[in-house]
């Protein structure tokens, strides 16, 4: 088995490891107010984050290219209470248009 198998495997089982241990810490006792709030700002704090990578990151650098006009036009929709179909339809005409 190759190192990146290796690697592969180990950090499936990690995976698994550290998702079960949730449930089996807690049993059957609901999470502490203080936790919860915790839990449910972790979901848009990595959408967020993952939508600044994918936008203003290549590689190394930062960059302003045709994706950061797409985030600013979805933006803007969302600011004009579009739904979210529109958004990304409008998101993705204004990056696909100024990428031409």
């Amino acid at each position: 088995m190759s190192n990146a198998w290796t690697v592969v495997v180990f950090v499936g089982l990690a995976t698994a490891l550290l998702k079960a241990s949730g449930p089996v810490a807690i049993g059957g006792r609901d999470l502490p107010p203080r936790f919860l709030r915790l839990v449910e700002a972790l979901a848009p704090a990595l959408l967020a984050a993952l939508v600044a990578t994918q936008t203003f990151a290549s590689e190394r650098d930062l960059v302003l290219d045709e994706r950061a006009l797409g985030v600013g036009a979805a933006l803007i929709a969302i600011l004009l209470r579009a739904p979210v179909l529109v958004t990304i339809v409008v998101a993705a005409v204004v990056t696909a248009l100024a990428r031409v």
